[in-house]
């Protein structure tokens, strides 16, 4: 019966995450084939008499690739910053565009320069050690008056690793990581189940 167990519980484990992952891409699938088909599917019918499966979520990443195309070569450096000040003025929408931005700017962008390094520090006492990433230079004005080469590090939270504390540390008290930030990430949006090889 351990045996059976052991073999049930590693299949589930090899099983149920590519189910899971099959599921969830169906529903954001059947999500933006229902969200533009509500004005598409009209428009084939009268058109050809009949709608595909799916030729809206096609549309809608032509559409995606238009707007890139026109924000890079166009409208991008005055446009669509003027647009991004005049919505970040909205309430609901300030709360809620910065970080999203951050999430899709961190997914899709080449350089992955959000996080610079993944890094150890003794936090929030002495003897306990919190995985950090390395976000940005340090402040020169804020190293010269406590005299020491200091280094900001945002602590993230779970599972978010987005949000956290930013924190300045020195850097001899800073253990430096031979971690892909990917790996970091994964362990905290896991809560610690999946830990950097």
């Amino acid at each position: 019966m351990n045996r059976l167990k052991r073999y049930f519980l590693y299949g589930l484990t090899i099983f149920l995450p590519f189910l899971l992952t099959v599921y969830i891409i169906i529903i954001v699938f059947n999500f933006a084939d229902g969200f533009l088909g509500k004005f598409i599917k009209p428009l084939f019918i009268n058109l050809f008499g009949f709608y595909p499966w799916g030729i809206s979520i096609v549309i809608s990443a032509l559409l995606i690739l238009v707007a890139g195309f026109l924000a890079t070569h166009f409208f991008g450096k005055d446009l669509y910053p003027a647009i991004e000040r005049l919505l970040l003025r909205l309430p609901f929408f300030r709360e809620v565009y910065p970080s999203t931005k951050q999430l899709a700017s961190f997914l899709f962008s080449r350089d992955k320069k959000t996080f610079k390094q993944v890094v150890l520090v003794e936090y929030p006492r002495k003897g306990i050690y919190s995985i950090g990433f390395i976000v940005s230079d340090p402040s020169k004005v804020i190293c010269e008056k406590v005299g020491r080469e200091l280094c900001n590090i945002l602590i993230p939270g779970s599972p978010s690793p987005f949000s956290g504390f930013v924190i300045m540390v020195p850097q001899e008290e800073v253990i430096f990581l031979d971690i892909p930030i990917e790996d970091a990430i994964k362990f905290i949006v896991s809560d610690g189940v999946v830990s950097p090889q």
